[in-house]
């Protein structure tokens, strides 16, 4: 049974009215789509804010931002099918605005980490992608199965585009891979925390900073917030989104910075 709770990955939220209310059906399909538009989470929501008659659950922005637009509990008006989107998750990826409409890699990524977060608060142990319309449309998943679908199965259009739909069974077995690692490693006797091998910075850090004060921030976001950093002293745009949504959990100001609330928040939560 759906919690109809809202991701936590979400860092950026504007609520829309135009979607059906509460669901009819419980949550058992994720529906990616593609923008068209290499868009910000802000305009994202002017256009489900415009006078289309148009919304999803959430967004994905260029770079990676996850927008909140309609709750898990409503109904969005995104797949050109009320029976799709009375029971899936709707997600709008920034793309190309021409075909074959590919994802920036951290868009993909953040689809990835989105949807294992969708399947793992509903309940889901699975996701799977069939490839093929009318084989999907007549299966019952069952209470552990998250189904994917695409919206050219509904309308005559292209959506997600080319670029995801040839990655919809690798999406597939990411999320059913991570979820299964998550089920084990939940199953095992928990473990210490190993101590972090680097010293903690001493001043802010922020997007475009190298070395290994940024190393210290990755490994205790990868701790702290279950995130899947590469620990290369890099602070590129996941490491920001990642801060970002540290930040938004722990109701710390959202500006991507590592200063020292942030710091004293990390080393606190993992301990």
């Amino acid at each position: 049974m759906s919690n109809y709770t809202n991701s936590p990955l979400v860092g950026y939220t504007r609520l829309v009215n135009k979607h059906s209310g509460r669901r009819t059906h419980c949550i058992d399909r994720i529906t990616p789509h593609c923008v068209v538009g290499q868009v910000t989470a802000a305009r994202l929501g002017d256009i489900f804010s415009g006078t289309r008659e148009v919304s999803s659950n959430y967004g994905i922005a260029l770079d990676g931002t996850v927008g909140l637009y309609v709750e898990e509990k409503n109904r969005s008006w995104c797949s050109s099918s009320n029976a799709n989107d009375q029971r899936a998750i709707t997600i709008e990826c920034a793309s190309d605005p021409k075909p074959p409409y590919a994802f920036k890699p951290v868009v993909y990524e953040t689809l990835v980490k989105l949807c294992i977060d969708i399947c793992k608060r509903n309940g889901k142990k699975k996701l799977l992608w069939f490839g093929d319309k009318a084989k999907t449309l007549n299966y019952s998943p069952k209470p552990d199965e998250m189904v994917l679908t695409v919206h050219r199965w509904f309308a005559n259009k292209s959506c997600p585009g080319d670029w995801l739909y040839s990655r919809m069974g690798d999406l597939a077995d990411k999320v059913t891979a991570a979820l299964a690692a998550d089920s084990g490693s939940a199953a095992s006797s928990p473990k210490p925390v190993a101590k972090c091998p680097y010293a903690e910075p001493k001043k802010d850090i922020q997007y475009g900073a190298k070395g290994n004060n940024v190393r210290w921030v990755q490994w205790h976001l990868n701790k702290a917030a279950g995130e899947k950093l590469a620990v290369d002293g890099i602070f590129g745009a996941l490491t920001k989104a990642a801060v970002l949504r540290f930040q938004r959990t722990k109701k710390l100001v959202q500006d991507g910075i590592v200063g020292h609330k942030t710091r004293a928040a990390l080393k606190k939560a993992v301990g």
